[in-house]
């Protein structure tokens, strides 16, 4: 047992240094109190840089609601207690943070922030402020958008830029149509450039995670476009992902949502029983319905007696059955997307690590898309003036699964059902050629994509002479594909299984020379760029048809009784040279000089080579002595370019290409002899499709806070030597040659205005506009004058009209349908489209009776954003649209009814106004004759809408976790794509889809079109 008297002095001890530090807690908080109950009235002014006053600067004491705003002379005041750090800030201003001393009064100056001029903004080879760009650059604002639901690059970037026109995509993960200031070729390369992380990307932007995006950077006149030359007359997106950057401690930041999609189709559906019963016997009018004007139902009439046996028969009667075809083909949509990323560094080593999942599934089944991503970009200076990094990314698409055909889906009668009495599925439920629309979708599929992006680099600022850089780039795409499938209803029901192999390189290696420095009031910067790429695609199919059974899927092809290999490969190289000057006097006075030299092996021997140059003009006007003390200009620029551009031709267009085809048999049932035969002509003298380009901005900011900012831009482009193919008489034994031949304009004007509403203590509002217009000419395509009138000819069988817009359209001119007394032009029954007689001849001809109607291409585009704060609150409402004007942005839209064999047996989609004799007004013909209309014309319409695109309501939770270890908290809820106004009838008007030649054209009210999905998002951010 312890002895309690030698143990007392141990217990009392314990006890007087619990009370010791008892006593020393009482103390310290007393003290605090007392410290905290000492405040200090702090006065101080808020000025810009050059020391104007700035009015409704925000001054908030730091970790607190505290605050106040400055008055219109810049003067606040604002009681804080002793060693307080107040926070300044003001709309297009850095934010600053000032400790407080006591008896202190301050004067605190701002400087621009990145949303003015003195932005800096990613111009290719380089970067840039913003207030020193000669050419056309315009920066996507991000940061309003991360909150929305975005598996794919593209679909960030829609109205978010004037002159950058985005669509939309209907399949999960898919890439939205881009183009920037419209079409300056017929038929060379369209696409944008995509720059990432100073590397041409080859990949799919659906392979990018939006999460690892920094800024993202949009270059359209020839001034900005120039470094990239040849491949850059479509215009540029510069990329650029997130990178490491010096920090106490590691950033960690975590974000995850999940999305709900629903169709914005209304009742754009396929009729179910009782719909289609009544479409059908509005089909056979003529049999349902008696007196003069079929109007009367007649009582003896029965569907099953006229319709197709299949649905029915006189003895049985119609199908019993109503089965929802489009239900079973479609679900709700969702996406579920997580985030993770880790950065940070000293100042020897940087570095950005993330990783990323997408799933989404898309409305219609097996519509799928899954993505894995992982980014690594490490930076590290073995010396103070020597840098070495690393940009990699690696992205796994899962795409596995088939779709059913939805179009045969829409198609599908509900008396109809998919599978028999066991379940099985009926091929054939029409007992047509047209198959079950489930057989494309009970099938074995894989399809994987996997891309890997790496650019290795080093930088050298050399120290023995100030302003000298080498950086070296060697950029990586590496894409492998493999698609794997087995159906047995596939090769005429007898089975078929296939499996494909794609991989696909390319290197990009750069080197850049930069020598920047400043003599007195002289700024130069030069650039020195020589650098070379190679692409490389290999591709090999193994297949088989006719199996006994497919158990074994696509792992044993030898089981199939015919088989099959192909193999493909090519390859392609250019190389390039690039010199740029950028020379600033006092200022002011800018100029931008670039030559590029671009090689390309797809070009004839004669014209490898290309060379193409430019020079921009800029004048700061604002640093002028008679703007400089200016209260309503804070910077204003004027700015011009001129220069030429480049564009490429296809593989293999500049050479005679030869095919392998069946050229004798030797005897009846005799072997086959195979040869070869010369398919296309050669051009030695096919050379680059040149875009001369003129462009004037204006770039400004005005009022206190740049109340008021924004840019002006007019362009003017010329594209001549097109790449075109021209027909040529059959008498050579070929039907074309790729040639170079005549003209496009191609004119326009953007602007982006930007302005700050209201500003107060703690409510702002800022709103966006911008606005383009886009207008192309055809001036000249092979300068023929078959008449002698000295006007050319139009090219009428490919669509292309002098002085017109490419998409101009030429058609008939249609008034409304014919009724049953009406009076007909020969070949046209009644409920067929009436086209108008332009020669009043008594007879529809396409030579003399088509004119031009309009055009595809809109009038112009506009969107406006809005963003709203009060305190934690955000919220983000955003419009977009595109307006034809007068006779522009037309597509066709013609849903017509012909009876015959096919359709007394297919579904038809609810609410389009077919006419008939009850109903005299429909707008879409409706004809039971038996007899085909003469000419059976399209139906152009206005696609023109507007769109509340995107909504996102979103909290910051920070000032509730100040005690937890965690920097920011917030959530989010977003809305896309929520309501259209349009009078298009069909499917969402902005989205498009290639008809049976492979041109886009607008979704009407026509079998087989995609719904756009409306979608609804709740997620989360944190950063620790």
């Amino acid at each position: 047992m312890p002895n309690k008297k030698n143990n007392l002095p141990f217990r009392m001890s314990r006890v007087a240094k619990i009370t010791s530090v008892a006593l020393l807690f009482l103390m310290q908080l007393m003290l605090s109190k007392t410290a905290v109950g000492q405040t200090l009235t702090v006065k101080g002014k808020v000025l810009t840089e050059t020391g104007s006053p700035i009015e409704g600067a925000s001054i908030i004491q730091k970790g607190t609601n505290n605050g106040t705003v400055s008055d219109n002379a810049g003067v606040f005041s604002i009681s804080v207690p002793t060693g307080a750090t107040i926070v300044v800030s003001a709309v297009g201003y850095s934010e600053r943070e000032v400790a407080v001393r006591n008896g202190s009064e301050l004067t605190v100056q701002l400087s621009l922030s990145d949303k003015s001029l003195s932005e800096v903004v990613v111009i290719g080879y380089g970067t840039q402020r913003k207030i020193d760009v000669t050419g056309a650059v315009a920066s996507v604002n991000l940061e309003a958008r991360r909150d929305l639901p975005m598996t794919n690059v593209g679909q960030l970037l829609q109205g978010t830029v004037p002159g950058l026109n985005v669509g939309l995509s209907t399949s999960s993960g898919g890439t939205p149509p881009i183009s920037i200031r419209g079409r300056v070729t017929l038929s060379g390369n369209q696409n944008v450039l995509i720059i990432l992380d100073g590397i041409q990307y080859t990949g799919s932007l659906s392979s990018i995670n939006p999460d690892d995006i920094a800024t993202i950077d949009v270059l359209k006149d020839a001034s900005s476009t120039a470094v990239y030359g040849a491949q850059a007359a479509n215009g540029v997106l510069l990329i650029t992902s997130k990178k490491g950057r010096k920090s106490d401690k590691p950033r960690l930041s975590f974000s995850t949502s999940y999305t709900v999609q629903q169709p914005t189709i209304g009742d754009l559906r396929p009729y179910d029983r009782a719909g289609f019963i009544n479409f059908m016997t509005q089909n056979f009018y003529e049999k349902a319905y008696t007196g003069p004007g079929f109007t009367q139902p007649n009582p003896s009439f029965r569907l099953q007696d006229w319709i197709d046996p299949v649905l029915g028969t006189p003895a049985a009667g119609l199908q019993p059955h109503d089965y929802d075809w489009f239900d079973e083909a479609t679900n709700n949509g969702s996406i579920y997307e997580t985030n993770l990323s880790i950065s940070g560094g000293s100042d020897r080593f940087t570095y950005f690590l993330s990783g990323a999942l997408v799933d989404q599934k898309g409305y219609i089944i097996n519509d799928k898309f899954k993505r894995k991503t992982i980014r690594v970009n490490l930076e590290t200076k073995p010396l103070s003036w020597w840098k070495v990094g690393v940009i990699s990314s690696g992205s796994f698409v899962n795409q596995d699964g088939a779709e059913p055909s939805f179009g045969s889906i829409q198609r599908m009668p509900p008396l109809l059902r998919p599978y028999d009495s066991t379940g099985t599925l009926i091929p054939f439920p029409t007992r047509t050629l047209e198959p079950s629309p489930f057989t494309t979708y009970y099938v074995d599929d894989v399809e994987r994509n996997n891309y890997y992006f790496a650019n290795v680099y080093t930088d050298i600022s050399f120290p023995f002479l100030k302003g000298l850089n080498y950086r070296m780039n060697f950029g990586n795409n590496y894409r492998e594909s493999k698609r794997f499938f087995a159906s047995i209803y596939a090769a005429g029901q007898t089975g078929q299984a296939f499996k494909n192999y794609q991989n696909y390189y390319d290197y990009t290696f750069d080197n850049i020379l930069t020598y920047s420095n400043t003599f007195g009031k002289h700024d130069v910067t030069a650039t020195l760029l020589y650098g070379a790429i190679e692409r490389q695609f290999n591709s090999t199919n193994s297949r088989a048809e006719g199996f006994t059974r497919l158990n074994l899927s696509y792992n044993n092809l030898s089981l199939g009784t015919n088989r099959f290999t192909e193999s493909n490969a090519n390859a392609e190289a250019l190389n390039y040279q690039m010199a740029r000057v950028n020379y600033k006097f006092n200022d002011r006075y800018l100029l931008t000089a670039t030559v590029r030299r671009d090689g390309f092996s797809g070009f004839s021997k004669n014209f490898k080579y290309g060379v193409f140059p430019v020079i921009a003009l800029g004048w700061v006007i604002s640093e002028e002595n008679f703007l400089k003390k200016s209260e309503i200009v804070n910077s204003l620029k004027l700015r011009a370019g001129y220069g030429i551009n480049g564009n490429q031709t296809a593989q293999y267009t500049s050479i005679a290409r030869v095919e392998t085809n069946t050229s004798y048999i030797y005897g009846d049932g005799g072997t086959t002899a195979f040869g070869q035969q010369v398919s296309s002509l050669g051009n030695d003298n096919l050379e680059w499709e040149r875009t001369a380009g003129l462009n004037i901005g204006v770039d400004f900011s005005l009022f206190k806070q740049n109340r008021l900012n924004g840019s002006l831009e007019f362009y003017q482009n010329k594209t001549t030597d097109l790449l075109y193919s021209i027909n040529i008489p059959n008498v050579t034994g070929f039907g074309s040659i790729r040639t170079n031949v005549g003209q496009i304009n191609n004119t326009g004007f953007e602007a982006a205005i930007n302005y700050g509403i209201v500003r107060a203590k703690d409510f702002t509002w800022d709103a966006n506009l911008n606005f383009s217009i886009n207008v192309n000419k055809i001036v000249t395509i092979r300068g023929i004058d078959a008449n002698g009138d000295g006007i050319e000819d139009d090219l009428v069988s490919s669509g292309l009209f002098i002085g017109r817009a490419i998409g101009t359209i030429y058609d008939y001119q249609l008034d409304g349908i014919y009724q049953l007394t009406d009076t007909r032009l020969p070949g046209f029954p009644v409920g067929s489209l009436r086209i108008v007689d332009q020669n009043k001849d008594n007879d529809i001809t396409q030579a003399l009776d088509r004119i031009v109607l309009g055009r595809r291409e809109p009038a112009y585009r506009f969107s406006v954003g809005n963003t709203f704060n009060y305190k934690g609150l955000s919220l983000f409402v955003f419009i977009n649209s595109v307006q034809g004007g007068k006779d522009g942005y037309l597509g066709n839209n013609n849903p017509s009814y012909f009876r015959e064999d096919n359709t007394i047996r297919i579904n038809d989609l609810q609410g389009i106004n077919y006419w008939s004799p009850t109903n005299p007004t429909g707008k879409y013909p409706r004809n039971v004759s038996g007899t085909r209309a003469k000419f059976e014309p399209n139906y152009w319409q206005d696609r023109s809408f507007i769109r509340l695109q995107d909504v996102t309501l979103s909290y910051n939770f920070s000032k509730f976790v100040k005690k937890l270890p965690i920097q920011t908290l917030s959530a989010y809820l977003s809305g896309r794509n929520l309501h259209t106004w349009t009078k298009w009838e069909g499917w969402d008007p902005e989205t498009e889809a290639a008809d049976a030649n492979g041109v886009q054209q607008a979704q009407g009210l026509l079998i087989g079109g995609r719904p756009v999905l409306r979608t609804f998002t709740f997620g989360i951010n944190i950063v620790f």
